[in-house]
């Protein structure tokens, strides 16, 4: 049997970048367990603990999947966003890459009327129906609402219910979705560096969370997961 240690997944995890962590003057307490030594400036995750996480939260998401549930992306940080939106469009889940909407969880209700709102806005637009309903001042603002619903929604759009679980890229980053999603009692899988606090997840993913290449192997391997769960 082989170990984790000889794993492709730990070797790729080591070519991403994935063991690089912040400076040690930011590593948040609860991460101290996670840190094997630096190089440089920069302290060094335990990729061995990293697979061993990924491999939790990878089960995770195949469960997820099987039974139906809905997993919301959570990455609104500029340098990463993109992947995170791609991951989920290719499972079909929700996103936000973007800035949180506040109360897209504990608010959900209000939210929803949102998500309504611009489903009613975007069919009678599609349908001609607004054009002989309004005069053209009235078609101005609507449009400007339309317009204004879609930036806030973006991703989320299909959201039918509060998720059943979040998919976090930089919890600290993503503090208030967090937040939200603990208050609830949502369980949240996140992909954290040392700065972040591991408790802040039921599912943590301890890698470098500023690497592209690291946050496009994770995403990857756990989208890869959900698609196993739906066809199994």
């Amino acid at each position: 049997m082989t170990s984790v240690t000889d794993s492709a997944e730990l070797k790729n995890l080591f070519g991403a970048g994935a063991h690089f962590a912040q400076v040690k003057s930011r590593r948040h307490p609860s991460m101290k367990p996670f840190v094997m030594g630096t190089k440089g400036r920069s302290e060094i995750i335990d990729l061995v603990q990293t697979a061993e996480q990924l491999d939790a939260a990878k089960a995770v998401m195949s469960t997820l999947a099987k039974e139906g549930k809905t997993v919301l992306f959570v990455g609104g940080k500029v340098e990463i966003a993109d992947l995170v939106k791609k991951a989920a469009q290719e499972i079909a889940a929700p996103y936000v890459a973007t800035r949180w909407l506040g109360g897209t969880i504990s608010n959900w209700v209000e939210i929803k009327k949102r998500i309504d709102r611009l489903a009613e806005l975007s069919e009678k637009s599609a349908a001609g129906i607004r054009a002989k309903q309004h005069t053209k001042l009235e078609l101005v603002y609507l449009d400007r609402e339309k317009k204004r619903l879609e930036q806030r929604l973006d991703g989320i759009t299909t959201l039918a219910k509060r998720p059943d679980a979040l998919l976090v890229i930089d919890s600290k980053h993503e503090k208030y979705a967090v937040k939200e999603a603990k208050d609830a009692g949502i369980p949240v899988i996140a992909l954290m560096s040392s700065d972040c606090d591991v408790r802040d997840a039921q599912y943590p993913i301890v890698a470098n969370d500023a690497s592209r290449d690291t946050v496009k192997l994770i995403l990857a391997e756990l989208t890869s997961a959900f698609k196993k769960g739906q066809t199994s």
